[in-house]
């Protein structure tokens, strides 16, 4: 059977909108904090991606979704600390946290999967 991506995985999906979407917003980060938030916050984002593809493929699916939670949380706190300093728009930040969360749920979905199995 050959599937669609996003009928095979659709967090993968989400974290790639989420990609698209806050990438480009971190780029807008004030240039004194761009290597240190904003760098820091990507880095995360791509973290949990890479995190994501390997429990895809992995037989042991549950030490990466431990750690996808774990960078999780990391993401939403540096992204509410960029907020309360002003470095992200409360629109971008209650869009991101919006998306993250669901994602979020997401893994929590796929957790339970794996121990149903």
């Amino acid at each position: 059977m050959n599937q669609q991506p996003d009928e095979e995985m659709p967090l993968l999906v989400k974290w790639m909108d989420i990609l698209e979407w806050l990438l480009p917003v971190l780029a807008g980060y004030p240039r004194k904090v761009r290597h240190t938030f904003a760098e820091r916050i990507a880095a995360l984002l791509l973290d949990i991606f890479e995190d994501l593809i390997s429990a895809r493929y992995s037989r042991d699916k549950a030490p990466r979704l431990r750690e996808i939670n774990l960078r999780l949380e990391r993401l939403r706190l540096l992204l509410r600390l960029s907020h309360k300093l002003q470095y992200l728009s409360h629109y971008s930040y209650e869009h991101a946290m919006r998306d993250i969360n669901e994602a979020g749920r997401m893994r929590g979905g796929w957790i339970r999967q794996q121990e149903q199995k």
